[in-house]
């Protein structure tokens, strides 16, 4: 690390005079490449900037000159291409060997081996590439990679102070027309209001030091009052105790007081660099980290560090004017690329309808905050801070994967009246909430809700559900960076227990690997070319017996005294479900032995998601309490198509015969034995598909807690006797298309569906 900075800093000193210099820009490149070649020993060193789209070769220390101006490569084209486009740092020993490299002839480079680069960055973006290369093979060592990217952030200010980039455009855009965005839900809701940008870009005037302790000092000042901050908004925070938003704090705290991240900000002063320049030096090296990180975990973790930095830089420059300091005038939509939980908590709830991200993720502590805050978001919005306007309106609804930017008036008014339809249905359910949910001929239904954070426990109280008839358990590993330990997961199923009182609570095992990898078994699950079919949930929960094993006695332990309602996920065939249940009882009776308080009961179940065990039940039916099917991975196996493809998503349809037969003949297959049979996927929380299952024998449905109202309003409007004999006629006889007919006859016998 020492020589590291010893090399930044000579580097920096040449650059310091080199700026400071009358030379006009060229002549300073030129110098530039050849300081820096020499302080690395490096027989080649090219800087390459973006003009007019293209990378365009500016200065080379040891290439052809005559390729000076003439070279251009495009984004993504070439090496230098490779870097500018991921904006990523490449490190290669055989450069030929890279599955992008692109020799260029007139450049001369065919003798040179060895390559490394690092990107030039300027406000989030690549504008240009600094590169070495190397007669011999070898891979340039760590640190001279730090010393390349510590000069690609002094070269940034040279470049774009003499006008030689293509300068990034400002916060918004030049469309005038209306744009429709789609993205993934985050936490559903709707919500209509302008277009707010969480911050604009800290510009950096100054990169190179002239009083390196006057810049620690600088910084230490920094981090105090950040500290302060990040102490005084955890104090003040109002939305109920208890949940896991609490957690997400204290770890964003410990985030904020973390050694080693103020280690390297203090190692980049030393560099030479100024209090700004070394704060977001780390932070590039940081978001260059996050786009090499697979592990969409690891990757969250790392961005509560990145809004840390955001808020740092700010402190530190003195530019404090983000939309939440400024304050928020209307109702208002928030636009990021990312965002960090104590970021959100800085707005004004009153005004704050909704949040669009390009970036987030499911378990994003942001997402765990938003949630308990009850504000919508969309994530993953490609090109949303590209298409969009400060002062856009805009019409947010996650629920249908959606944003409309620059709505036409008629579609603004649609809009508003269904955001005003929604809270007078809301208001209904809520006064439906104590009503039994009971057919018109009497036949009841059972409704419960989906879960997987303690939070999503209030629901219960909120929608009258009758209990949680899947609660995802794994939620709690996936935001955890560490193995969750046995005494931390005994407490929270204890609390979510407490919490449901007399309801019950049905606890899967761990349904991870697939599109759910844990940090922790990462490399054994990483390579595999077809995850969803691959070694998951209780195939991988089997393999790690000890991971199982904990989880089994946390569960036992909790439910001292009372019942426990556990299920296996992803059964394929009965022997896994034997093995699984024998893990239980291991841990029954080593908790006996010590004269543990056990259950007063446990009862078992099943999933039914892969097909094949349709075919044992009669040997699986015997052994277990509940079966519950879960549609969403059952309808991907059973037509083969990735639910996750949008080339396939809206081509086979939950209303299909072949999903409606299948889940008939599984019904029947559990007449005679004592075993409840319930539904657990998405299927079951829309109207029509909740009735068209109603319909095939089904009466035990576990969703979503915003679909609980609705279904209960379908479920009180319908005739079940009807409803048989007509999915009866339907199944016997298919139509060309099975939902039409049944919106039909549904419409025709005044039964809710909308």
């Amino acid at each position: 690390m020492e020589s590291a900075t010893r090399s930044a800093r000579n580097i920096l000193t040449g650059l310091h005079e080199v700026m400071a210099s009358k030379n006009h820009a060229q002549g300073k490149l030129n110098h530039v490449v050849n300081i820096i070649g020499e302080a690395l020993s490096s027989e080649v060193c090219s800087i390459y900037l973006l003009r007019d789209g293209a990378l365009e070769l500016f200065a080379t220390r040891g290439l052809n000159q005559a390729a000076v101006h003439i070279t251009r490569l495009g984004l993504g084209e070439g090496l230098v291409g490779t870097i500018a486009e991921n904006v990523e740092t490449l490190n290669l020993d055989e450069a030929a060997a890279h599955p992008n490299f692109r020799y260029v002839p007139e450049t001369g480079e065919e003798r040179f081996h060895s390559f490394a680069g690092v990107p030039i960055v300027r406000s989030e973006r690549a504008v240009g590439v600094l590169a070495v290369q190397h007669v011999e093979p070898r891979k340039y060592e760590e640190v001279e990679i730090e010393a390349l990217q510590t000069v690609a952030m002094v070269l940034s200010e040279l470049i774009a102070n003499a006008d030689l980039i293509d300068e990034p455009s400002a916060h918004g855009s030049n469309e005038t027309g209306t744009v429709s965005l789609s993205g993934l839900p985050l936490v559903k809701g709707a919500a209509a209001g302008v277009a707010i940008f969480h911050q604009p870009n800290v510009r950096i005037e100054h990169t190179v030091a002239e009083d390196t302790e006057a810049e620690r000092q600088r910084v230490y000042s920094a981090f105090d009052k950040m500290r302060a901050q990040i102490d005084r908004m955890a104090s003040q925070i109002d939305f109920g105790t208890g949940g896991e938003h609490e957690e997400v704090i204290a770890t964003y705290k410990m985030f904020a007081y973390d050694e080693g991240w103020s280690r390297r900000i203090n190692e980049a002063i030393d560099s030479g660099l100024t209090a700004e320049a070394a704060i977001e030096r780390v932070q590039q090296r940081t978001r260059m980290r996050m786009r090499q990180i697979d592990d969409p975990l690891l990757a969250d973790r790392m961005h509560d560090l990145e809004d840390l930095s955001n808020r740092l830089l700010r402190i530190v420059s003195g530019q404090m004017s983000t939309a939440a300091q400024l304050g928020l005038k209307k109702d208002s939509i928030l636009i990021a690329r990312n965002l960090g939980p104590a970021e959100l908590l800085e707005y004004d709830k009153r005004r704050l309808r909704g949040v669009v991200l390009e970036e987030g993720s499911l378990t994003a502590h942001v997402v765990i905050v938003a949630r308990a805050m009850g504000i919508p978001v969309l994530g993953r919005v490609r090109g949303i801070r590209h298409k969009v306007r400060d002062g856009d309106m805009l019409l947010l609804n996650a629920d249908e994967k959606s944003v409309i930017v620059r709505p036409s008036l008629a579609a603004e008014e649609i809009f508003q009246h269904d955001l005003i339809d929604r809270q007078k249905k809301k208001a209904r359910y809520a006064a439906m909430r104590d009503e039994a949910s009971v057919t018109k001929d009497g036949v009841p239904v059972t409704l419960m809700i989906n879960a997987g954070l303690r939070d999503d426990m209030s629901a219960l109280a909120t929608t009258g559900a009758e209990g949680v008839g899947l609660f995802r358990t794994e939620f709690q590993f996936l935001i955890s960076a560490t193995l969750p330990q046995r005494e931390r997961q005994q407490r929270f199923y204890r609390d979510v227990m407490d919490a449901a009182g007399e309801k019950p609570v049905i606890f899967r095992t761990l349904d991870i690997g697939g599109d759910k990898a844990l940090p922790y078994l990462k490399d054994e699950t990483s390579e595999e070319e077809n995850p969803a079919l691959g070694w998951r949930a209780l195939r991988l929960s089997l393999d790690h017996a000890g991971l199982m094993k904990a989880q089994a006695r946390a569960l036992i332990e909790a439910s001292a005294g009372r019942t426990l309602n556990v299920m296996f996920p992803m059964v394929s065939e009965p022997w896994e479900f034997d093995a699984a249940k024998a893990i239980f009882d291991g841990q029954i009776e080593f908790l006996g032995k010590r004269k543990k308080v056990l259950p007063n009961k446990i009862r078992y179940g099943a999933m039914l998601e892969v097909p094949a065990l349709a075919e044992t039940l009669d040997i699986l039916l015997p052994k277990i309490d509940f079966l519950s099917i879960g549609t969403n991975d059952l309808t991907q196996f059973l037509f083969a198509a990735d639910r996750a493809d949008p080339r396939l998503a809206e081509r086979y349809d939950w209303l299909s015969p072949a999903i409606l037969r299948f889940i008939r003949r599984v019904v029947k297959a559990t007449e005679g034995h004592d075993v409840d049979v319930a539904v657990c996927g998405e299927m079951g929380g829309r109207t029509l598909e909740a009735l068209a299952l109603i319909g095939v024998g089904i009466h035990r449905l576990s969703i979503t807690p915003a679909a609980v109202g609705p279904i209960k309003a379908m479920v009180l409007s319908t005739n079940h006797a009807e409803v048989r004999a007509k999915l009866e006629e339907l199944l016997n006889s298919p139509t060309e298309n099975l939902r039409e007919a049944l919106t039909a006859w549904a419409a025709s016998r005044g039964i809710e569906t909308g």
